[in-house]
């Protein structure tokens, strides 16, 4: 290969013959072949990847594994038994159906999972989101949200209710069935829509879900939270708003109905919940002393729960209870299809917060646990706890940070301990539920208030993310702000927009910087950062940190000329209307004076120095779409009207085959041509640049 003269310092680099690439029709039809063709081991491995308990159960460790497994699948399923109770409220549901969710989630992760340490199960967010659309059908339906449990209550909406199920054909079916089928409609969508987003391979769609906009998410929907259960602590009766402004208005009515607070449900409020802090305090601290951590939500529900049958509160004092729980299983039931056209769009927030939190849940801890996890089959293990539990009786599931912690401390090893769980739940399905029938739900409240802890804390983070990333901190506050002040589908929908806008802003206005010789070395660095850098003269080196694309082109021009000191484009225009074809030279000087890389446009003003030659450090330069492709077709251009160079230097592959494609390397697409343009250093493109201005130089003194 012959190799230009002002090269041949440098290694030669020879370039290897690409592979023969298919067309898409012949990859299609590969891809096809292979996934249709039948076999043995081909079936076998399909049903260890759909099912890959399949496969680690084989090599499972007894000695090892199962003394651990087994604690915290006891410990995770005392802990559930209160949660799935308590959520209930959340979900505007009765707490049977909590119950039902919490065992079949469990079974099927264990299953379907590929996470060794993530608690699947009920999610205080998204019982949240079921709930609002739960209570927005029923009062459609004509019934009254509000009556959730025994106790004083209106029977004003009965008539209303009775002729809106004959209207929507749904006969002998009171508010409690009414609520379930909801639920469970809005459920099964949220699960196929898990589930064609792993079957498509979606599983990357979840990291636009940025961590500051989940925090922001979770911070907004606890205040949510907090505020819908704030009724229960005090005891009265007023209206579940919905829509824009429901946390405002659900204050306010609070405030109106202050007076009417039940005695009996406030001091019990007040106890439990100083007890449940005090002891989560007591636990946070002394963490590492504790092998196991206290079951006190357990206790304190079994204390209440003796207190107020003993004490009568529901007949003396009117504090409203749990009630009955019935034991067993229901018959299966095949969610309404009427009600799915109803909620289908509600589903598709609920789907894609489920499976952000899985997900980030999964990995995190597959990175603190030295293994993998793929996120495709975590979307078809999570849409799959949705779709086929929506069946019988159960609503919306996903990954809970606090249920997998505990899992952690407590030893677990592999999802064996979700069957563990499971079986806990079971025996409260077929044996205890009817134990908490006289459970206050001013307790189940304390509960839920009490779980809020982490997720409020998160505030005190938002200093220091201003710190690393004021971009970030505006995504966490907008989303959190717009969860309380409008909805939580809207706090979700601003914080993905903003954090697009931030990611896009990123990347048009990127940093721009000259760059100088560190000494007698061949490395370049910023200018205007480090001291004691030597410029290379006749030759300005320019760095663009960010692609150059259709969002961005105007600022690199701006950029590139406000530093150099030079308008090309300007300056080539004026010198074609005059005529004038003569270069740059020592005695026609081009150089300017520095504006900074935010001024509109460079001015000429004619200094002592000039420069022949431009070298654009593209290793920051992340691909190049067809408007910076022009952009540096007419940068040269104009640069070569001027008799200026124009090299590129450090070019990725990407870049490099956008540039041979584009013909920005002439008609001669060999190695040659793009040796003669684009330089794998920016020293050897500086040397490139100087031997070339050296030879014309001695050309000129010839002629």
């Amino acid at each position: 290969m012959e190799v230009p003269p002002e090269q041949s310092w440098g290694p030669v680099l020879v370039r290897r013959q690409p592979p023969a690439t298919q067309g898409l029709c012949e990859t299609l039809k590969a891809r096809l072949r292979r996934s249709c063709t039948c076999s043995m081991q081909g079936a076998k491995a399909l049903v260890q990847d759909l099912l890959p308990a399949t496969r680690w159960l084989r090599g499972y460790r007894l000695r090892e594994d199962l003394v651990g497994d087994v604690m915290s699948g006891l410990v995770i399923g005392i802990i559930l038994v209160p949660q799935a109770i308590a959520y209930s409220l959340l979900a505007g549901l009765q707490p049977i159906y909590s119950l039902y969710t919490s065992f079949f989630a469990n079974l099927i992760y264990f299953l379907m999972g590929t996470s060794r340490h993530v608690s699947v199960g009920i999610f205080s967010l998204l019982c949240l989101m079921v709930g609002q659309v739960v209570d927005r059908e029923l009062l459609l339906a004509g019934f009254d949200p509000a009556q959730d449990g025994p106790g004083p209550r209106h029977n004003s909406s009965t008539f209303n209710a009775s002729a809106a199920m004959l209207a929507l054909g749904l006969q002998n079916c009171g508010r409690d069935c009414y609520a379930i089928r909801v639920a469970t409609a809005l459920t099964l969508l949220a699960g196929i829509y898990q589930v064609f987003m792993g079957i498509l391979r979606l599983g990357f769609v979840s990291a636009y879900l940025s961590q500051p906009l989940l925090d922001g998410f979770a911070m907004g929907a606890s205040v949510t939270i907090l505020t819908s259960q704030l009724r229960h602590l005090l005891g009265v009766r007023v209206p579940r708003h919905q829509g824009p402004g429901m946390v405002v208005s659900t204050w306010l009515s609070l405030l109106r109905s202050a007076g009417q607070a039940n005695l009996c449900d406030v001091l019990t409020s007040a106890v439990c919940l100083a007890v449940l802090l005090a002891a989560k305090e007591l636990s946070d601290r002394c963490r590492h002393r504790l092998k196991v951590p206290l079951p006190t939500e357990l206790l304190v529900i079994l204390a209440a729960t003796l207190a107020s049958h003993l004490g009568q509160f529901h007949e003396r004092f009117g504090s409203s209870v749990a009630g009955d729980i019935p034991t067993g299983f229901m018959a299966p039931r095949v969610p309404d299809p009427g009600l799915m056209q109803r909620v289908a769009l509600d589903a598709v927030p609920l789907a894609f917060v489920a499976s952000a939190f899985s997900i980030s849940l999964a990995e995190m801890f597959a990175r603190s646990h030295s293994y993998s996890v793929r996120a495709n089959q975590e979307l078809l293990a999570v849409g799959c706890c949705n779709v086929l539990p929506a069946f019988f009786h159960c609503f919306a599931t996903s990954a809970a940070l606090a249920k997998s912690l505990v899992k952690t401390a407590t030893g677990c090893r592999t999802q064996l301990s979700s069957v563990v769980s499971a079986a806990v739940v079971l025996l409260v399905l077929l044996a205890l539920a009817p134990l908490f029938r006289d459970l206050q739900r001013s307790v189940l409240a304390c509960v839920i208030v009490v779980s809020l802890r982490g997720a409020l804390r998160k505030v005190r983070d938002v200093p220091q993310l201003w710190q690393l990333s004021p971009a970030d901190a505006l995504v966490w506050v907008a989303t959190a702000a717009t969860c309380v002040l409008v909805s939580t589908e809207a706090g979700l929908l601003v914080g993905v927009l903003l954090s697009l806008l931030s990611l896009a802003g990123r990347t048009q206005r990127p940093r721009a910087v000259l760059l100088a010789r560190i000494g007698d070395s061949g490395f370049y660095e910023d200018a205007e950062e480090f001291e004691g850098l030597v410029p290379e003269p006749g030759v300005r080196v320019f760095r663009f940190a960010g692609p150059l694309y259709y969002a961005n082109k105007d600022f690199f021009l701006k950029s590139l000329y406000s530093l150099t000191g030079l308008d090309a484009g300007r300056e080539a225009a004026r010198r074609k209307q005059r005529g004038s074809g003569a270069g740059v030279s020592e005695e026609d000087p081009v150089e300017g004076k520095d504006l900074g890389p935010g001024s509109s446009s460079a001015v000429l003003v004619p200094t002592a120095g000039s420069f022949h030659a431009v070298v654009i450090d593209c290793a920051p330069m992340l691909f190049l779409d067809a408007a910076g492709m022009a952009t540096l077709w007419d940068l040269r251009r104009d640069y070569g009207a001027l008799g200026i160079t124009l090299l590129l230097a450090c070019c990725s592959p990407a870049v490099r085959e956008a540039l041979r494609r584009g013909g920005f390397l002439g008609d001669d697409q060999g190695d040659t041509a793009e040796e003669a343009q684009l330089f794998h250093s920016v020293h050897s493109a500086v040397q490139a640049a100087q031997a070339r201005h050296r030879e014309r130089a001695a050309a000129d003194s010839t002629l």
